[in-house]
Protein backbone atom coordinates (compact mmCIF):
# COMPACT_ATOMS: atom_id res chain seq x y z
CA UNK A 1 0.00 0.00 0.00
CA UNK A 2 2.59 2.35 0.73
CA UNK A 3 4.44 1.57 -2.47
CA UNK A 4 1.14 2.62 -4.14
CA UNK A 5 1.00 5.42 -2.49
CA UNK A 6 4.38 6.77 -3.82
CA UNK A 7 3.76 5.48 -7.07
CA UNK A 8 0.11 7.53 -7.49
CA UNK A 9 2.37 10.64 -6.12
CA UNK A 10 5.10 10.21 -8.23
CA UNK A 11 2.23 10.03 -11.07
CA UNK A 12 0.59 13.14 -9.79
CA UNK A 13 3.42 15.08 -10.04
CA UNK A 14 3.74 14.34 -13.43
CA UNK A 15 -0.15 14.81 -14.33
CA UNK A 16 -0.93 17.50 -11.84
CA UNK A 17 -4.65 17.78 -10.70
CA UNK A 18 -5.85 14.76 -12.63
CA UNK A 19 -9.22 13.20 -11.54
CA UNK A 20 -8.15 9.94 -11.54
CA UNK A 21 -5.00 9.80 -9.55
CA UNK A 22 -6.95 12.10 -7.16
CA UNK A 23 -9.17 9.82 -6.62
CA UNK A 24 -7.14 6.73 -6.13
CA UNK A 25 -4.21 8.65 -4.45
CA UNK A 26 -6.89 9.53 -1.82
CA UNK A 27 -8.19 6.46 -1.69
CA UNK A 28 -4.97 4.81 -1.39
CA UNK A 29 -4.04 7.14 1.08
CA UNK A 30 -7.54 6.61 3.39
CA UNK A 31 -6.54 2.27 3.50
CA UNK A 32 -2.93 2.99 4.20
CA UNK A 33 -4.30 5.67 7.02
CA UNK A 34 -6.64 2.91 8.34
CA UNK A 35 -3.85 0.22 7.79
CA UNK A 36 -1.98 1.96 10.40
CA UNK A 37 -4.76 2.81 12.91
CA UNK A 38 -5.82 -0.76 12.95
CA UNK A 39 -2.43 -1.89 13.72
CA UNK A 40 -2.03 1.05 16.69
CA UNK A 41 -4.93 -0.22 18.44
CA UNK A 42 -4.02 -3.41 18.07
CA UNK A 43 -0.72 -3.10 19.55
CA UNK A 44 -1.25 -0.38 21.74
CA UNK A 45 -4.76 -0.57 22.54
CA UNK A 46 -4.11 1.17 25.84
CA UNK A 47 -1.80 3.87 24.47
CA UNK A 48 -2.89 8.15 24.35
CA UNK A 49 -2.85 8.06 20.57
CA UNK A 50 -5.12 4.75 20.73
CA UNK A 51 -7.58 6.77 22.75
CA UNK A 52 -7.52 9.41 20.47
CA UNK A 53 -7.66 8.13 17.33
CA UNK A 54 -10.59 6.30 18.93
CA UNK A 55 -12.06 9.60 19.64
CA UNK A 56 -11.03 11.00 16.94
CA UNK A 57 -12.93 8.36 15.19
CA UNK A 58 -16.24 8.83 17.64
CA UNK A 59 -16.49 12.33 16.70
CA UNK A 60 -16.69 11.86 12.72
CA UNK A 61 -19.89 10.09 13.55
CA UNK A 62 -21.02 12.92 16.21
CA UNK A 63 -21.03 10.19 19.22
CA UNK A 64 -19.94 13.16 21.90
CA UNK A 65 -20.07 11.43 24.77
CA UNK A 66 -18.11 9.01 23.91
CA UNK A 67 -15.48 11.09 21.86
CA UNK A 68 -15.27 13.02 24.72
CA UNK A 69 -14.39 10.08 27.04
CA UNK A 70 -11.42 8.81 24.89
CA UNK A 71 -10.29 12.51 24.65
CA UNK A 72 -9.92 12.76 28.16
CA UNK A 73 -8.36 9.82 28.51
CA UNK A 74 -6.02 11.06 26.10
CA UNK A 75 -5.04 13.86 28.19
CA UNK A 76 -4.85 11.89 31.64
CA UNK A 77 -2.53 9.85 29.95
CA UNK A 78 -0.59 12.74 27.79
CA UNK A 79 -1.48 15.93 28.66
CA UNK A 80 0.96 17.42 26.58
CA UNK A 81 -0.34 15.66 23.56
CA UNK A 82 -0.51 18.21 20.40
CA UNK A 83 -4.17 19.25 19.38
CA UNK A 84 -5.75 17.70 21.92
CA UNK A 85 -7.00 20.25 23.76
CA UNK A 86 -8.24 21.07 20.31
CA UNK A 87 -10.05 18.77 19.48
CA UNK A 88 -11.95 18.11 23.10
CA UNK A 89 -12.85 21.74 22.20
CA UNK A 90 -14.67 21.04 19.06
CA UNK A 91 -16.47 18.37 20.94
CA UNK A 92 -17.73 20.64 23.39
CA UNK A 93 -18.68 23.20 20.59
CA UNK A 94 -20.30 20.40 18.49
CA UNK A 95 -22.68 19.96 21.66
CA UNK A 96 -22.87 23.17 22.35
CA UNK A 97 -20.95 23.20 25.43
CA UNK A 98 -19.92 26.81 25.37
CA UNK A 99 -17.74 27.49 28.64
CA UNK A 100 -16.42 23.68 28.18
CA UNK A 101 -15.48 24.43 24.36
CA UNK A 102 -13.67 27.53 25.84
CA UNK A 103 -11.56 26.39 28.43
CA UNK A 104 -10.33 23.35 26.19
CA UNK A 105 -9.32 26.14 23.18
CA UNK A 106 -7.70 28.50 26.13
CA UNK A 107 -5.59 25.76 26.97
CA UNK A 108 -4.96 24.56 23.22
CA UNK A 109 -3.84 28.51 22.82
CA UNK A 110 -1.66 28.34 26.17
CA UNK A 111 0.25 25.49 24.92
CA UNK A 112 0.53 26.46 21.25
CA UNK A 113 0.67 30.77 21.10
CA UNK A 114 1.03 30.81 17.35
CA UNK A 115 -2.05 28.12 16.27
CA UNK A 116 -4.29 30.35 14.64
CA UNK A 117 -7.27 27.86 14.85
CA UNK A 118 -7.08 27.36 18.35
CA UNK A 119 -7.03 31.70 18.13
CA UNK A 120 -10.40 31.62 16.24
CA UNK A 121 -11.88 28.33 18.10
CA UNK A 122 -11.35 30.19 21.40
CA UNK A 123 -12.85 33.50 19.91
CA UNK A 124 -15.92 31.57 18.61
CA UNK A 125 -16.55 30.45 21.85
CA UNK A 126 -16.39 33.09 23.67
CA UNK A 127 -18.72 34.88 20.71
CA UNK A 128 -21.57 32.25 21.68
CA UNK A 129 -21.13 33.38 25.20
CA UNK A 130 -21.92 36.97 23.98
CA UNK A 131 -17.89 38.26 25.25
CA UNK A 132 -18.03 39.95 22.10
CA UNK A 133 -15.29 41.93 23.28
CA UNK A 134 -12.65 39.39 24.26
CA UNK A 135 -13.83 37.37 20.86
CA UNK A 136 -12.78 40.35 18.64
CA UNK A 137 -9.27 40.27 20.12
CA UNK A 138 -9.08 36.34 19.06
CA UNK A 139 -9.85 37.02 16.45
CA UNK A 140 -7.62 39.94 15.75
CA UNK A 141 -4.71 37.45 16.66
CA UNK A 142 -5.97 34.39 14.77
CA UNK A 143 -5.93 37.15 11.71
CA UNK A 144 -2.39 38.56 12.74
CA UNK A 145 -1.17 34.69 12.95
CA UNK A 146 -3.00 33.60 9.30
CA UNK A 147 -4.08 36.37 7.63
CA UNK A 148 -6.93 36.46 5.85
CA UNK A 149 -9.07 33.37 6.40
CA UNK A 150 -12.70 34.03 5.01
CA UNK A 151 -14.11 33.02 8.39
CA UNK A 152 -11.84 34.41 10.39
CA UNK A 153 -12.59 37.60 8.72
CA UNK A 154 -16.66 37.41 8.49
CA UNK A 155 -16.05 36.33 12.36
CA UNK A 156 -14.27 39.26 13.50
CA UNK A 157 -16.52 41.65 11.56
CA UNK A 158 -19.10 39.91 13.62
CA UNK A 159 -17.60 40.96 17.07
CA UNK A 160 -16.72 44.31 16.21
CA UNK A 161 -20.32 44.87 14.79
CA UNK A 162 -21.59 43.42 18.36
CA UNK A 163 -18.83 45.66 20.48
CA UNK A 164 -20.15 48.63 18.71
CA UNK A 165 -17.25 48.99 16.24
CA UNK A 166 -19.04 49.86 13.14
CA UNK A 167 -15.95 50.56 11.14
CA UNK A 168 -13.75 48.12 12.03
CA UNK A 169 -16.64 45.21 10.88
CA UNK A 170 -17.54 47.01 7.65
CA UNK A 171 -13.27 47.00 6.93
CA UNK A 172 -13.34 43.01 7.70
CA UNK A 173 -16.28 42.38 5.59
CA UNK A 174 -15.10 44.21 3.07
CA UNK A 175 -11.78 42.15 2.95
CA UNK A 176 -13.92 39.22 3.14
CA UNK A 177 -15.47 40.02 0.10
CA UNK A 178 -12.73 40.89 -1.21
CA UNK A 179 -11.09 37.32 -1.35
CA UNK A 180 -14.87 35.25 -1.61
CA UNK A 181 -17.30 36.40 -3.98
CA UNK A 182 -19.30 33.70 -4.52
CA UNK A 183 -19.67 31.67 -1.46
CA UNK A 184 -22.42 31.44 0.76
CA UNK A 185 -20.55 32.94 3.54
CA UNK A 186 -20.06 35.69 0.71
CA UNK A 187 -23.83 36.27 0.87
CA UNK A 188 -23.76 35.85 4.39
CA UNK A 189 -21.52 38.75 4.29
CA UNK A 190 -23.60 41.20 2.20
CA UNK A 191 -26.25 40.50 4.21
CA UNK A 192 -24.43 41.20 7.16
CA UNK A 193 -23.14 44.77 5.34
CA UNK A 194 -26.37 45.72 4.62
CA UNK A 195 -28.20 45.49 8.40
CA UNK A 196 -24.81 47.47 9.56
CA UNK A 197 -25.40 50.36 6.80
CA UNK A 198 -29.19 49.82 7.31
CA UNK A 199 -28.21 50.96 11.06
CA UNK A 200 -26.29 54.22 9.82
CA UNK A 201 -28.59 55.38 7.34
CA UNK A 202 -26.83 54.26 4.47
CA UNK A 203 -29.95 53.35 2.19
CA UNK A 204 -28.36 53.34 -1.08
CA UNK A 205 -25.31 51.26 0.41
CA UNK A 206 -27.65 48.80 2.48
CA UNK A 207 -29.85 48.65 -0.68
CA UNK A 208 -26.85 47.84 -2.49
CA UNK A 209 -25.78 44.93 -0.29
CA UNK A 210 -29.25 43.08 -0.32
CA UNK A 211 -29.16 43.03 -3.82
CA UNK A 212 -25.65 41.31 -3.68
CA UNK A 213 -27.38 39.07 -1.24
CA UNK A 214 -30.03 38.55 -3.17
CA UNK A 215 -27.93 37.58 -6.20
CA UNK A 216 -26.45 34.65 -4.53
CA UNK A 217 -29.29 33.82 -3.11
CA UNK A 218 -30.78 33.07 -6.29
CA UNK A 219 -28.35 33.53 -9.66
CA UNK A 220 -31.09 33.69 -12.25
CA UNK A 221 -31.45 37.49 -10.96
CA UNK A 222 -29.75 39.41 -13.54
CA UNK A 223 -26.09 41.80 -12.71
CA UNK A 224 -26.78 45.63 -12.73
CA UNK A 225 -26.83 46.50 -16.51
CA UNK A 226 -27.46 43.07 -17.91
CA UNK A 227 -31.03 42.72 -19.37
CA UNK A 228 -33.73 41.14 -17.48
Amino acid sequence: MQQAVANLQAALAKHPNDPDLLYYLGRASGLLSKQAIDTLLAAYPDSARAHQAMAENYFVLRQMPQAEKEFLDALRMRPDTPELHLELGLVYAGSSQWPKAEEEFRAQSKMEPGNAEAAYRLGTALLQQGKAREARTEFERSNRLQADMAETLYSLGKAAALAGDSAAAEKAWTKLLSIEKQSALAAQTHFALAGLYRKQGKTAEAERETNEFQKLQNPSIPSEGEPK
